[in-house]
């Protein structure tokens, strides 16, 4: 380890994260019809050099000064060219003529590569890749549509990084018109695509595409993603599908949470029927910006103090202000609005409703493995 990486981890400096793709290659390409006019430049640059010294008697740095700016055609004067011998202004012509044709394919060039308009969507990509590279625990939105437009709003509105996939070429214009900071125009189930996402350091995948085949393809692919690149964690896939046949089909090949809208509508609609005064309830407590209170379940760790306790015994309530509001067992059963005397097993999920602040601190206390301090206040 050398002085400037331990002066680096001394003071925890963090070197900027690059792509797993960065498009050099695609890069290079489009700079490689540039060698051949750089190339003429340094071969009649170095000719003129040695034409003066040979032909005019020059020193070596007067015969390169006078050979760029003849090579140049920017004129004379500087020099001694009045003096010139009849080689010299032979040579001198030729070499304004060799300038002069050198820069007209120089131009010819440019003009050619701006007119294609790779080179500059190469650039606006890459800028696009390391911008993606500085993301860790986002979600990769795929396929834009209305549902897309809902989540990215709610995504950005709670602060949570996103890149949104679409292979049409219109995701440039919706990307502008929809704020979408981060976003690629590609195949989403395509391995490349995924290694752009930088979906090895994403927190999961968001698809919700119209087609069916299009949500299977990508969890299949996403799910083999994870096996080749061996990630310590899987990534928590969330789709969508209109049967609930399409629902389970989706939750077997590896999504977590499958949404199905009609089912949602449905639910909705009886709920509005049912209890009209409850209409605006849900979206009031859970989706409203502003509002101080959250709902959130929390895993209980093997190693947690509170493992085999009851739940008056935990004294969460007391000592953080959230209530405990449901308990999902390890076997997926669920219990509302459990009693003092329900038993905490490990691994069961505690849903908590309270403020994020005290819900982070009932976190913390769960996962000790010691009793916490706090008890003896409570």
């Amino acid at each position: 380890m050398n002085l400037l990486e331990k002066i680096r981890k001394f003071l925890h400096w963090e070197t900027s994260p690059k792509p797993a793709i960065t498009l050099n290659d695609e890069l290079y390409a489009q700079l490689l019809p540039f060698r051949t006019p750089l190339i003429l430049v340094q071969i009649c640059m170095l000719i003129g050099t040695l034409g003066y010294i040979y032909i005019e008697d020059y020193t070596i740095m007067d015969a390169i000064f006078q050979s760029g700016y003849t090579f140049t055609t920017v004129g004379f004067g500087a020099l001694k060219e009045g003096e010139f011998s009849a080689a010299g202004q032979i040579f001198t012509v030729t070499l304004i003529i060799l300038g002069f044709t050198v820069f007209t394919i120089a131009i010819g060039i440019v003009v050619d590569v701006v007119n294609k308009g790779r080179l500059s969507r190469i650039l606006k990509e890459r800028r696009m890749l390391y911008a993606i590279a500085r993301l860790k625990k986002h979600f990769v939105v795929c396929y834009h549509n209305d549902y897309t437009l809902e989540v990215t709003k709610q995504l950005r509105e709670n602060h949570i990084p996103f890149v949104v996939v679409d292979p049409r070429e219109e995701i440039h214009q919706w990307a502008i018109e929809h704020n979408y900071t981060t976003y690629l125009k590609a195949e989403p189930h395509a391995e490349l695509t995924m290694l752009k996402s930088h979906l090895a350091s994403a927190k999961g995948l968001i698809t919700m595409s119209s087609s069916m085949s299009d949500n299977i393809a990508l969890i299949a692919s996403v799910r083999l993603f994870e096996k080749e690149h061996f990630l310590p964690r899987p990534y928590y896939i969330i789709s969508s599908a209109e049967s609930v046949s399409d629902v389970e089909k989706l939750k077997k090949l590896g999504a977590d949470t499958v949404v199905s809208p009609t089912k949602l509508t449905a639910q909705r609609v009886t709920a509005m029927a049912a209890r009209p005064d409850m209409e605006n309830l849900l979206e009031e407590f859970l989706y409203k910006s502003d509002n101080p209170l959250d709902m959130e379940e929390i895993e209980v760790p093997k190693y947690s103090w509170a493992v085999l306790k009851k739940l008056r015994e935990t004294h969460i309530r007391e000592m953080t202000n959230t209530s405990v509001v449901g308990i999902t067992k390890k076997d997926g059963k669920f219990l509302s609005m459990p009693k003092g005397d329900v038993l905490i097993t490990s691994e069961c999920k505690l849903l908590l409703i309270g403020t994020q602040k005290d819900i982070n601190i009932t976190k913390e206390l769960i996962r000790k493995r010691d009793k916490p301090r706090e008890f003896k206040f409570v």
